[in-house]
């Protein structure tokens, strides 16, 4: 028996639209992480090699649930040329995740059986939380229109808890007139106050 036969998930919106404007600040935010691997970064004990390892191992593995193919998590490093690794890594997945038909039916991460817009949610999810996490990182700026944040915000307010205690922390109060990007991360369990 599957997991998606066992439990009930939300019905995700399919956003393939929204999956190249969240992925635009990343080539940019990547390349100056090159410089500043040792640096803090939101995600609790990590820095930004961590970080960036971390999306090294996943986007593959994204990407190939896109093409109902995953391969299994590896451990890369952020050594050699690895910001042409990635660079080609979240290419791909962006090329894989922006076709309609990637968020149709069910796919799986892993061993795990799951609706495939969930998962195109969670690729959406990690292109804006990641980029916001490098930018405040590296102490640059990141912004998005508020057209994909606003979508952003919703897509957020449906993962979120589903993740609660490992891939997002409890949601940090903020106030009800808070900018659109900070409404987001803090959904995600960031403090949008974040600074190194």
């Amino acid at each position: 028996m599957s997991l998606a036969s066992c439990l009930v998930f939300p019905d995700f919106t399919p956003r393939p639209h929204l999956v190249v404007a969240a992925a635009a600040p990343h080539e940019k935010l990547v390349a100056r992480a090159a410089e500043r691997l040792g640096a803090p970064v939101p995600c609790e004990e990590w820095t930004v090699r961590d970080l960036a390892e971390h999306m090294m191992t996943w986007t593959p593995v994204l990407a190939g649930s896109g093409r109902r193919t995953p391969p299994a998590a590896g451990t890369p490093k952020a050594e050699g040329d690895w910001v042409a690794t990635l660079d080609a890594g979240r290419d791909d997945m962006v090329a894989v995740w922006s076709d309609p038909s990637a968020w149709e039916g069910t796919t799986t991460m892993t061993a795990s059986e799951l609706p495939a817009s969930m998962v195109g949610t969670m690729v959406l999810c990690e292109l804006v939380l990641h980029a916001w996490d490098l930018s405040r990182g590296l102490g640059e700026k990141v912004t998005w229109d508020d057209a994909v944040l606003a979508e952003m915000l919703e897509a957020m307010q449906q993962m979120a808890p589903l993740g609660r205690g490992s891939a997002f922390g409890d949601e940090v109060p903020v106030p009800d007139d808070a900018a659109l990007l900070d409404r987001v991360v803090a959904v995600a369990g960031r403090d949008p106050a974040w600074r190194p």
